[in-house]
């Protein structure tokens, strides 16, 4: 089996995983994306353009740091609280 061959192999072995990422606007209008299973996964963009690939890479930098579990999206609410 050549290279080609192998890395396919290879390739074929790795876990497509699912994550939830909250995006806000900060008030500078930056854009935040945010993954809440995994701890400190977080990263900015000016656009959401940029942001897309930014997200993926933090993921996957995480994962190679930390486990995440398996977590299911259920819902999003945003909850007002006078401070």
């Amino acid at each position: 089996m050549g290279y080609n061959g192998s890395m396919k192999k290879v390739a074929s072995k790795r876990k497509i995983r699912q994550f939830t990422v909250v995006i806000e606007q900060d008030e500078d209008g930056y854009y935040v994306a945010t993954v809440a299973s995994l701890p400190s996964c977080y990263t900015q963009a000016r656009t959401l353009e940029e942001l897309a690939p930014r997200i993926r890479e933090v993921i996957a930098l995480c994962l190679a740091e930390q486990d995440a579990p398996r977590m299911k999206f259920v819902a999003l609410e945003q909850v007002e609280v006078s401070a």
